[in-house]
């Protein structure tokens, strides 16, 4: 069947060369098999890590992966992030020039169900990939954060040098701790490494846990829409191949020791954590209906109470990662939802 690409690039270069060899985790992923395809695109060799787990259907993990087994340059792993020794095998074998750690276990609401699936992933999988980078030396570790961090902040936009301090979801406290962690490796180690706060990513190939799927899923079944607080709550929607762009400016640019302590996302450590957004917060009844103009349907909404762990409004401050890397994400709503839209067509 033909189909929509996973997603344009914007027509920014990354302008500066991208290590010749990069290791992806969570390559069977949302973002992770669109960074891939994208360093693929740019004539990287990859190596993809992932354990294919069953938090949500490995057939659509499976389905992203076919997209890449077969092209140049692309290898696949099948291994568990919390596989010490296998994790290390795998870099003295492939020795990558710099790391894209994407593996962990998603979802705010799930850490409320099985905690320690995040302890396993999220912490000791990121220890095993510090360590790996400490031992078989890479130029830059670029992993993903996330918005949630900011937990209770109130102050808007979200910036990196806002105090990050109080979490509300055991998944927000695990992508705290992998910056921490990884502050300590570049302070006592010298490993670089850049923390990607995403905020809300959506797009093609995407995943049944977030909310776009989920409101297209119920719109074209004719199901209520469960709209939480009420509807009143807003999203800094990213679309993927804006997050991708963003990925790829910034894996050559390596932070380097002797700055200055700013706040928690820079010190003289060769450390930086950098909000990946659009900047534009929408409401959820903005997304609804946008999608019901793309599907030509009404929808039903259910209204329901905020849920434990989530926050009423993300809003990205991206000035830093404009900064950093000369760029922006600027894909607008109604653009990247048609773009969701034309892929479910194509592939559900």
């Amino acid at each position: 069947m033909n189909e929509p690409a996973i997603g344009t690039p914007p027509s920014h270069p990354s302008r500066l060369p991208l290590p010749a060899r990069v290791l992806v985790t969570g390559v069977a992923g949302f973002i992770g098999s669109h960074v891939a395809a994208r360093l693929l695109d740019e004539g990287v060799e990859v190596l993809g890590l992932d354990d294919l787990n069953p938090y949500y259907d490995p057939a659509l993990k499976r389905a992203r992966l076919a997209r890449l087994v077969d092209r140049p340059g692309f290898r696949f792993a099948h291994a568990d992030l919390a596989d010490a020794p296998a994790i290390d095998a795998l870099f003295a074998t492939f020795r990558p020039g710099a790391v894209v750690h994407l593996g962990a276990q998603v979802g705010v609401r799930y850490s409320l169900v099985d905690p320690n699936a995040y302890v396993r992933a999220n912490l000791v999988g990121f220890a095993n990939v510090a360590e790996a980078c400490r031992h078989h030396p890479v130029s830059h570790l670029l992993f993903a954060s996330s918005s949630s961090v900011y937990g209770a902040n109130t102050t808007q936009p979200f910036a990196e040098a806002h105090a990050v301090d109080h979490p509300v979801s055991l998944y927000a406290a695990t992508k705290r701790a992998n910056e921490l962690h990884a502050h300590a490796y570049a302070e006592r180690f010298g490993l670089p490494s850049t923390g990607m706060r995403f905020f809300t990513v959506y797009g093609p190939w995407s995943r049944p846990d977030m909310a776009v799927w989920g409101f297209t899923e119920a719109l074209l079944a004719g199901r209520p829409i469960p709209l939480y607080n009420h509807g009143e709550m807003r999203r800094d929607l990213t679309y993927v191949a804006d997050v991708v762009e963003a990925v790829v400016r910034l894996l050559p640019r390596a932070p380097v020791a002797g700055g200055a302590y700013t706040g928690p996302h820079r010190s003289a450590a060769p450390f930086r954590v950098v909000n990946v957004g659009r900047g534009a917060p929408v409401g959820l009844l903005d997304i609804v209906h946008t999608l019901e103009a793309l599907f030509e349907r009404t929808a039903a909404l259910e209204l329901l109470p905020l849920q434990p762990g989530d926050v009423v409004e993300t809003f990205a401050d991206v000035s830093e990662l404009l900064a950093v890397t000369g760029y922006r994400p600027s894909t607008p709503l109604a653009e990247g939802l048609a773009a969701f839209a034309a892929w479910w067509r194509a592939e559900r």
